[in-house]
């Protein structure tokens, strides 16, 4: 059995000191109109350095970008989309943090790169490949309000996977090992399982060398760990938090494939 210590996304970006507190200090100068927007990126690419060096000097052997630049999970790759405009905040599942909820009106297309340009500044910077973390379309469908388009949450995930398979197409391109798709939703929307495995059938298609990873996290996985053995992924990401029984399963049931815990 081969272990690989690696992130699962994010990574903190406020610390303790005025230095490491930077960041949030410039989101807010930016807001004010304090701060253009050459300087804020420059502020975000030194951000990003430091924590991917941080994460390799303590031994990560798959780090990530840190998210960095995420403001949320969902509005960061929806506001590179035409088709969608970012509402309000709304509390992300049960926890502490919030994201502005797409609110899709018409026909997902990108303007352009959603996460991989950001992806190839990090890995330059790392001077080796990242694992790449992206929000999956089903979970992107759920966090949405549908106003136009489409006519159901089924087409809706399909359509966020086209326009996600292109960023993984690309992110693939650029030599990432793993691309993470997050799909939290699911796991509260346990019958919607054949949806979100059409949609992942459409990002396999583009993952060239690169493994496809599923991360499902807020809620149990042992109902339905069986049926996510079956699904087009190279590897299962699963959070024991909130499943106790999950490690029995495990041992009981064994794994088809890897498994990130």
């Amino acid at each position: 059995m081969e272990l690989i210590l690696a992130n699962t996304g994010s990574y903190p970006r406020i610390g303790d000191t005025p230095a490491q507190q930077r960041l949030r200090r410039a989101y807010q100068e930016r807001e004010q109109g304090q701060l253009g927007a050459e300087a804020f990126t420059r502020l975000q690419d030194e951000v990003t350095e430091e924590v991917v060096r941080e994460q390799l000097a303590a031994g990560v052997e798959l780090p990530t970008d840190g998210q960095i630049r995420w403001a949320d999970g969902l509005s960061y790759l929806a506001a590179n989309l035409n088709g969608v405009s970012v509402n309000g905040l709304l509390r992300f599942f049960d926890t502490n943090t919030y994201f502005r909820q797409p609110v899709v009106t018409g026909r997902l297309t990108r303007r352009g790169p959603l996460f991989s340009h950001d992806y190839r500044q990090a890995a330059r910077a790392a001077g080796r490949p990242l694992k790449a973390v992206l929000t999956g379309p089903y979970t992107m469908a759920r966090g949405s309000i549908l106003e136009g388009g489409y006519r159901s949450i089924h087409a809706l995930a399909l359509a966020y996977a086209a326009v996600l398979a292109q960023e993984v197409a690309e992110l693939a391109e650029a030599g990432a090992p793993v691309i993470q798709v997050d799909e939290p939703a699911i796991l509260r929307h346990r019958a919607d399982l054949a949806i979100l495995g059409e949609a992942l059938v459409v990002l396999a298609r583009g993952k060239g060398a690169a493994r496809l990873s599923l991360a499902t996290y807020f809620a149990d996985a042992v109902p339905i760990y069986d049926d996510l053995q079956e699904l087009t992924i190279d590897l299962l990401h699963l959070d024991f938090t909130y499943s106790p029984a999950l490690g029995r399963a495990i041992g009981e049931r064994g794994a088809s494939k890897a498994l990130s815990l």
